[in-house]
């Protein structure tokens, strides 16, 4: 309990980082050339706060602050204006952008939660039926991912005839498969086929796909059973893309995604004591059993399966719900494709020439996108070093610029962060010193990756200019 007291205001500190003096935020503060807030991350922060303040001390200051910022955002007719970087163009659909954004902020200002008879949320409630009656007389509608945020936002202001109208028109657009549903965007970007590296679902699909379950489960005065029941076929299918540490594709879509699981657990909770057994075994000598009670429901269970390759059998008696994942990990050669992202590789110098060349060199990044977007969304370049080499730090810091929004030196990666990438080639360039002689070298992976699009990415390898002969220097 002490650890935890000490951890939630030292988690409130780093908020702050981020922090203008007008009471917004952006991505990386104040500095690195961020003069305006961002009214997407000002709201999200807005109802963190709220909502954290009944469990620990949070200054009313920053709240009132942030609200009164977005309140100076909002137009006459409700909806807000977009300003800062929005490092996410998932939720920019076209004609309505402007009505996405207004729907997030509204979600997080009920979520505070305020009541709807609030100026600024009855304002922006008032935008949001504006744009869903103009969505349903025009030919074009609406965006898919605005659809379930509307259906969510109008679920929280307890109007459910509009709840009910956008969720039948969502319905006509979801993807029903092996008794699942779940939302896809008609413009996604096309998928690499058969790759190693591609996710279960795109970060915004998930997001938007939890969107719709919320708007099921918050229903007033209590979801129904059609409420219940469509919310558990989506459930089924969120729950597919969920990874082994318990998180999805991006920061934003595990915060929706565990948040829509967890109103579901509690709209569908019974207190009667039910217990299960699970049992495993392989098609050899495996076997083991997992009890699920009262006692121990909110317990993480996991063993290692030892045959691999194999085949294994699952069975459950008893009563109760229980949640089975596996998880198999493995290393391959990544393939040649067609990559969104052009990425290039070089080191200098490239051949072992000179004493220097043992102990530093440099590696040079060149990038560019070249998928179906203009742009990408906020994308990550991760470098991993070679064996016995580490990153000159001021060489890595020194990238931050315009385009460069933050960098990051962790355990034996190099982490750029750039708010977009166009096909204007950019590149990147920094040193790396011996830490320890290394014999034999094997290639280093460099990635760079859409982080709201995970599909999108590209990979490439690079060796030390030494590579065959370094630990002997």
């Amino acid at each position: 309990m002490g650890k935890n007291k000490l951890l939630y205001p030292s988690l409130t500190l780093l908020l702050l980082l981020y922090k203008h003096f007008d009471g917004s935020y952006s991505t990386f503060g104040e500095h690195r050339g961020n003069s305006e807030g961002n009214t997407w991350l000002t709201a999200f922060v807005l109802k963190s706060f709220a909502q954290a303040r009944g469990y620990i001390f949070i200054d009313e200051a920053h709240i009132t602050e942030a609200l009164t910022w977005l309140a100076q955002k909002q137009k006459s007719n409700g909806c807000f204006r977009s300003t800062g970087t929005l490092l996410n163009n998932a939720i920019k659909g076209g004609v309505d952008d402007e009505v996405t954004l207004s729907a997030y902020i509204t979600i997080a200002l009920l979520e505070m939660p305020l009541p709807v008879t609030h100026p600024v949320v009855r304002n922006a409630l008032f935008c949001l039926d504006s744009a869903w009656k103009s969505a349903k007389e025009g030919s074009q509608g609406s965006h898919v991912y605005t659809k379930a945020l509307l259906a969510y936002a109008f679920a929280l202001a307890g109007n459910q005839e509009r709840r009910t109208e956008v969720l039948t028109s969502l319905y006509e657009e979801a993807v029903k498969e092996d008794n699942t549903i779940h939302w896809t965007r008609p413009q996604k970007p096309r998928l690499l086929t058969e790759d190693i590296y591609q996710p279960r679902a795109p970060s915004a699909e998930v997001e938007m796909t939890a969107y719709v379950i919320l708007a099921h489960v918050t229903a007033q005065p209590a979801p129904n059973p059609e409420d219940l029941k469509r919310a558990t076929s989506i459930v089924k299918w969120i729950s597919k893309q969920q990874n082994c540490q318990g998180g999805f594709s991006s920061t934003q879509d595990t915060v929706v995604a565990l948040h829509a699981l967890s109103r579901y657990g509690a709209a569908t909770f019974t207190s009667a004591r039910k217990a299960a057994q699970v049992t495993i075994q392989s098609s050899g000598t495996f076997s083991t059993k997992f009890q699920v009670e009262n006692s121990n429901r909110l317990l993480l269970q996991q063993v290692s399966l030892p045959e691999v390759p194999g085949e294994y059998s699952m069975s459950v008696t008893g009563e109760g719900c229980v949640y089975l994942q596996t998880s198999l990990k493995y290393n391959i050669l990544p393939k040649k494709d067609e990559f969104p992202f052009a990425l290039e590789v070089q080191t200098l110098p490239q051949t072992c020439d000179g004493p220097k060349a043992h102990t530093s060199f440099q590696i040079s990044l060149s990038v560019s996108y070249i998928g179906s977007r203009p742009a990408s969304n906020m994308a990550i370049v991760d470098v991993k070093m070679v064996s016995g080499f580490i990153p000159l730090k001021p060489t890595v810091k020194m990238l931050e610029r315009s385009n460069v929004s933050r960098t990051e030196v962790s355990n034996n990666h190099v982490l750029i962060y750039l708010d977009k990438v166009t096909n204007e080639t950019l590149t990147l360039t920094f040193t790396v010193l011996q830490d320890i002689p290394v014999r034999d070298l094997k290639p280093a992976i460099v990635k760079v990756y859409d982080y709201y699009e995970t599909d999108e990415f590209a990979v490439a390898e690079y060796s030390a200019p030494c590579s065959k002969d370094i630990g002997n220097a």
